[in-house]
């Protein structure tokens, strides 16, 4: 396995180490959380430049790149979620969009047709990182004014303004608009893709 394609295997294998220390109180596993995160996105950043320039570019690592980013960044939402920091629906919705997307993403590899990642969708990924760094950070404020039985008024502020609700609002309707346009920009794959689940699962099909 080349070098990177084993930092994306490392990004998914620190994905539950994060559950595991987010599940945790207290301010080292707050700071634990944050460091691991920080480097589970690094590796994000230098995997795909360290193939671009060692010529290590392949089809696997094309589809196993976007893939744990997507693991990394639906746990991390589903962790906030279990912590009552971010709305259920949201999270379904970032799910559903992005299951339906890798399908229709893979799909195209498979047809020798790959789906090129447009801007926009590069911003969805940065708003959703953007996102889980600020509510890493919320948490680790959390852990600073418990230990020190103290909250700072701009922390009461936020949670007042509902912050984290609103930016979380702000980063679904993104990452759903950005799973439209991918729908109507690549509406052949999506057609012949739903024309081969048509065929697959035929009621007269399904009687032989």
């Amino acid at each position: 396995m080349s070098f990177p394609n084993q930092l994306t295997v490392l990004r998914i294998a620190l994905t539950p180490v994060l559950v595991f220390l987010l599940s945790r109180e207290g301010l080292s596993y707050r700071y634990a959380s944050f460091a691991v995160f920080l480097l589970a996105s690094l590796t994000d950043w230098y995997d795909g430049y360290a193939a671009r320039k060692f010529g290590r570019v392949t089809a696997w690592g094309k589809f196993l790149d976007p893939l744990a980013d997507k693991v990394l960044v639906l746990t991390m939402f589903f962790v906030f979620m279990s912590l009552g920091l971010v709305r259920g629906w949201m999270v379904v919705a970032i799910t559903a969009r992005d299951v339906l997307i890798t399908g229709l993403r893979s799909y195209a590899e498979w047809k020798r047709q790959p789906i090129v990642t447009s801007m926009s969708a590069k911003w969805k990924t940065f708003s959703q990182m953007t996102a889980i760094y600020l509510i890493l950070l919320y948490l680790v404020v959390l852990a600073h004014a418990a230990a020190a039985d103290s909250s700072p008024g701009w922390v009461m502020w936020l949670v007042e303004r509902k912050a984290i609700d609103k930016m979380m609002f702000a980063v679904t309707l993104l990452t759903l608009a950005t799973g439209v346009q991918y729908i109507f920009e690549n509406w052949r794959h999506v057609r012949n893709l739903m024309l081969a689940f048509y065929r697959v699962f035929d009621p007269g099909n399904l009687a032989k």
